[in-house]
Order: structure tokens, then sequence, then C-alpha cells
């Protein structure tokens, strides 16, 4: 059988970690994408920087770095980074937000299936979501532009529930529920009564 495979970190944690103008621009993003933690956020920059990495190794090979290049240009543009006539410098300008733009969190805010980033996470997680009918509950799934449309809900889902009303002592007392009873400093209890 083998031993358990041993899971590998899927982020790299930056090299200065009390940068004051990185943490604000990460905490930024955070709330803007409804993102967990900044470990998701790290995922996704480490991501980017493979196909940054990949594309700095295949833009001075030429010919022979233009054939390789088709794999990943295919890749990026099934994937909707890019446009479909992009190039190696291309994939060298793509940022963060736009990987982000393309997880499930993000197009299901988009298509309008939930009124928040939060609330998309939530409905995703708790398997409200599926795309192309089959439900997915990861929110960093990356949608590929052929699945785009194809977003929908797994299950009905009510995202504007009635308002909980608590029941108020007139409701109560016209249900019966309640006896009527004088409240404290209106009228006199009958052992005041007795006593005049």
């Amino acid at each position: 059988m083998g031993d358990p495979k041993k899971n590998k970190k899927k982020y790299e944690s930056p090299r200065k970690v009390w940068d004051l103008t990185r943490i604000v621009k990460e905490q930024g993003l955070l709330e803007e994408y409804g993102l967990r933690s900044m470990r998701e956020l790290w995922a996704v920059e480490q991501e980017l920087k493979k196909i940054r990495r990949e594309a700095r190794r295949l833009l001075p090979l030429g010919e022979r770095g233009e054939t390789e290049s088709r794999k990943l240009l295919t890749r990026t543009a099934r994937l909707g980074l890019t446009a479909e006539s992009a190039t190696l410098d291309d994939l060298l300008s793509l940022k963060v937000q736009d990987l982000l733009d393309r997880r499930l969190e993000s197009q299901v805010f988009k298509r309008g299936l939930a009124k928040s980033m939060k609330q998309s996470r939530q409905i995703i997680v708790h398997g409200f979501v599926a795309v192309n009918g089959k439900r997915i509950c990861a929110p960093n799934y990356i949608v590929p532009v052929s699945e785009e449309k194809a977003i929908s809900y797994y299950k009905p889902i009510n995202l504007n529930p009635e308002p909980l009303t608590v029941p108020t002592r007139k409701s109560r007392e016209v249900e019966g529920k309640i006896e009527e009873t004088p409240a404290s400093g209106e009228g006199e209890t009958p052992s005041a009564e007795a006593a005049s």
C-alpha cells in the first residue's frame, strides 16, 4: 500500500512578515474578495508566480519557446486569464486580481446568485452552488470560460427569508396564553384594599 503522501504547502509566506504596506494591501484584497485568511491569498499568488516563472523561462528560447508556450497560453485562455491571441508578455502582466476574479466565489457574486462575497462563500461551502449540474463546495475553484454561464443553484435556496417575528404581549393575549395581571403601580392590590 505504501505510506500516505505528505501534503505540501500550496503557498509561500512572504519573506518580510511585518511589512505594513504589504499587509494593508493584502487586507484590502481579503475584504474585497471575501477570503478567509491570508493563506488563501498567498496560494493564489503562488499560482500566479508559477505562471510568470514559466513565461519567463520560455521567453528567451525564441521559436522553440513559442511552440512550448502554446500549452501555457491555451491553459490561461481556457481559464479566462488572457485572450486567445495573448503572448508571453501578456502573462507577465497578470495581476493577483485577475486570478481572484476567476474563482467560483467571485463568479457567484458577479452573477447575482449571492448578495455579498461572504454570502457567496457560505452558499458554496454549504453545497448550494453547481457548475454544469455538478455540486462544487470549494470556493477557490477556478471557473473556466466554458463553464462560466453554467453556474447555478444546486438546490433551492431562499436568500430573502421572512424576518423572525417575536410574539408580543397582545398577540399572546389574543391566543389566550397569558392571564391578565395588573402591572406594578397600576391600580390597587387586594391586600391594600383590605387594609383601608
